[in-house]
C-alpha cells in the first residue's frame, strides 16, 4: 500500500471538500497484473460525505472529486471508485 499516495489523495479531498466522512482504500494490490499497474500508477476507491455536493448529480460530483486531485489524475492515479454522497444520502 502507498501510503504517500492515499494520504495526499486525503489532503486534497479534505481542502476541496470539508467532509464530514472520507474513507481512502488504496486496492492496487488487487490489479497486480493488469495493464495498467504495470504503470506504477494506483487503482483506489473513495467513499466521501459532504455538503458540497447538495446541488450536484453524481456526475457532477464525480467531476469535482476528479478536478480537486488534479494532476495526481495523471501522475498517481490510474483507476478511481468515487461514492460521493452528502449526509442525507448515508
Amino acid at each position: 500500500m502507498n501510503e504517500a499516495r492515499v494520504q495526499s489523495i486525503r489532503d486534497r479531498l479534505q481542502v476541496a471538500f470539508a467532509p464530514e466522512y472520507l474513507e481512502v482504500e488504496d486496492e492496487s494490490h488487487l490489479h497486480e497484473g493488469h495493464a495498467g499497474a504495470a504503470s506504477g500508477l494506483g487503482h483506489f476507491r473513495v467513499t466521501i460525505v459532504s455538503s458540497s455536493f447538495q446541488e450536484m448529480g453524481r456526475m457532477q460530483r464525480h467531476r469535482a472529486v476528479y478536478a480537486a486531485l488534479g494532476s495526481m489524475m495523471e501522475t498517481d492515479i490510474h483507476a478511481l471508485s468515487v461514492r460521493a454522497l452528502t449526509a442525507d444520502e448515508i
